[in-house]
């Protein structure tokens, strides 16, 4: 009887062994194809974006035209009006941390336990690696997987570079991404033109693009740029920058 337990303790224990022995195997390749991915994108222009083919796939489960505005333009192809926006209206601690913002956090822990509308603490850092490699959402795995993706982006890649990705990779409205997109149809410019206020409009659509226009601004979107605006001057105008671009 013993032995008749223990061979089917081991047939039980044989095919299990083998299935995690495939997801250890699985778990190091997708690693190492992460790794490598993140890699050729701190070089590379990304051809597109998880958010960008969601965005495609969308479109073409509701019947509508599928295509993406999107052109890549480099760092010094934007304005340093937009780059400054940008952190003043989503992390003003972006040079400080290193891919997560504990004092952003904890501020937002203590909206949210008051109660009322959910307040979100991602970094630009977070944010790119979400839009590069995830999906929207606010499940327990999302965020584990965008976690390690941060640290990976941090270790891998300089301020520089992560906060060109963001400018270029967000979306600033319907099937819009990036800056040089987004400014050739709202303001019928390139992004090296982008004025301080079109900047901070810019900007001021980000927690919601797909409800927030540019175009059209509404009076809270107003407002949010007089206030984006009122933080680009306390953080001390475009040469706040050098502390993300030492070679500004």
């Amino acid at each position: 009887m013993h032995a008749a337990n223990g061979d089917a303790v081991a047939l039980i224990r044989r095919p299990l062994r083998h299935l995690i022995g495939r997801l250890v195997q699985a778990a190091l390749a997708a690693a190492v194809v992460t790794v490598a991915a993140i890699a050729i994108l701190g070089v590379l222009p990304p051809p597109t974006t998880a958010f960008m083919l969601q965005d495609r796939c969308a479109h073409v489960a509701a019947g509508r035209p599928s295509a993406i505005d999107h052109t890549w333009k480099s760092w010094r192809e934007i304005a340093p009006e937009l780059m400054l926006a940008v952190v003043a209206a989503e992390d003003q601690r972006f040079p400080e941390h290193s891919g997560f913002d504990l004092h952003a956090i904890e501020r937002a822990a203590q909206h949210n336990r008051r109660g009322g509308s959910v307040r979100g603490a991602s970094t630009l850092t977070q944010q790119v690696a979400k839009n590069l490699f995830l999906w929207p959402g606010r499940s327990y795995l999302r965020k584990g997987l965008e976690a390690g993706l941060t640290v990976l982006l941090e270790l891998c890649w300089s301020k520089q570079r992560i906060l060109e990705v963001y400018v270029n990779v967000a979306q600033f409205g319907d099937a819009i991404y990036g800056a040089e997109a987004a400014s050739n149809r709202f303001f019928s410019k390139p992004a090296c033109r982008l004025t301080a206020a079109e900047a901070a409009l810019l900007a001021a659509v980000l927690p919601d693009p797909e409800s927030l226009h540019a175009d059209r601004p509404s009076g809270y979107v107003k407002k949010r740029q007089r206030w984006i605006l009122s933080q680009m001057t306390a953080l001390g105008g475009v040469s706040f920058l050098r502390r993300i671009a030492p070679g500004l």
